[in-house]
């Protein structure tokens, strides 16, 4: 299905009127009026694309405010931008290679984080390499929320791990950055655990409605990559778009507030079954019949209904948004509770 415009609480298609439960721009800032000021204000300042390296001998202050407010918000020592979140995991992946004796994954990783790993669980028991008497380096990879699940992934058994086992961690919050913890900033704060360090990346172009990526950790390794040739050769993040993060602090707060009175909407009002997957934390309903799609598009309302990965099953995916009103979720709500 083409459009002519962006796919916010409502589409037109073939024109004809649809809800629009779909996409990524869980806080609604793409077609924010206050929000697209900050950005055409920052484009008129910083322009509308900065080619050069970031380590030039010109530095942009636009940088310097946006990571300050990014660290700041996740609650790290550090944060840099770059221009992808796709790009901000192949660049510490880059990094880990050196320093890693072995990769772990988690199921259902992003492919930002994906590389040559082994599974963390084999047939629902920890994986023995992760037991064994062998002193190594390891790295584990993990998303904030795992596909499917409408939870942050729990960590908890990274401590059943012996500590002659150095362990680093390294979570992709492309979906739970800007929803999740306080005033959307993630859950790489709230990881309390013995390992060596945390390394948080994410995507900025959903949440957060800039398109660019963050890594963020401890100043040593933020240090490490600004140090790296890709880093070094790339050009960054837009510097309005940078600019934005910072001069957007309390846009971003006021607009999380609203996506969570929508979901507690939803939870007050949504009959719970086993076919439905939903938290009220979290903007996704996944649903296992198939047959709601085409019920819910005869009734006017789109989905996200695709097939994310190869091979992978079809994804099912309801996204609720800080901009949808309540009788967009009435709507919705009433058809899921038939």
């Amino acid at each position: 299905m083409n459009i002519n415009q962006f796919p916010d609480r409502s589409i037109e298609i073939d024109q004809k009127h649809y809800l629009y439960f779909g996409g990524t721009a869980y806080l609604g800032l793409p077609t924010n009026i206050d929000f697209q000021e900050l950005v055409i204000k920052n484009i008129r300042n910083w322009g509308t694309a900065y080619g050069s390296s970031r380590s030039a001998n010109i530095k942009l202050t636009a940088y310097e405010n946006g990571e300050a407010f990014l660290a700041n918000h996740i609650k790290a020592e550090s944060a840099v931008t770059v221009s992808s979140g796709m790009l901000a995991g192949k660049l510490v992946l880059d990094i880990l290679n050196k320093s890693t004796d072995g990769f772990f994954h988690f199921s259902d990783i992003h492919p930002a984080i994906k590389t040559n790993s082994l599974p963390v669980f084999i047939n629902d028991k920890v994986n023995p390499r992760l037991l064994n008497s062998r002193s190594e380096r390891i790295t584990i990879l993990a998303d904030g929320v795992p596909s499917f699940q409408t939870r942050a992934i729990d960590l908890s058994i990274l401590t059943t791990i012996p500590n002659h086992k150095e362990i680093t961690l390294l979570i992709d919050e492309s979906h739970s950055f800007g929803i999740l913890g306080k005033n959307g900033c993630g859950i790489y704060s709230e990881i309390d655990l013995p390992i060596k360090r945390k390394i948080m990346v994410s995507s900025l172009g959903k949440a957060f409605g800039l398109n660019g990526g963050v890594i963020a950790s401890d100043a040593s390794f933020i240090n490490q990559i600004k140090e790296q040739d890709i880093f070094v050769s790339a050009a960054g993040m837009n510097p309005a778009f940078v600019q934005t993060l910072a001069d957007a602090s309390s846009l971003y707060k006021i607009q999380h507030q609203k996506l969570l009175e929508n979901l507690h909407y939803i939870d007050q009002n949504l009959i719970k079954k086993n076919t439905i997957k939903f938290d009220k934390t979290y903007p996704l309903i996944y649903l296992e019949d198939d047959n709601l799609i085409e019920i819910l598009k005869e009734n006017k309302i789109i989905i996200a209904n695709f097939k994310y990965q190869k091979n992978a099953n079809n994804l099912n995916r309801i996204v609720i948004t800080a901009n949808h009103l309540h009788q967009d979720l009435d709507k919705l709500v009433n058809i899921l509770n038939d």
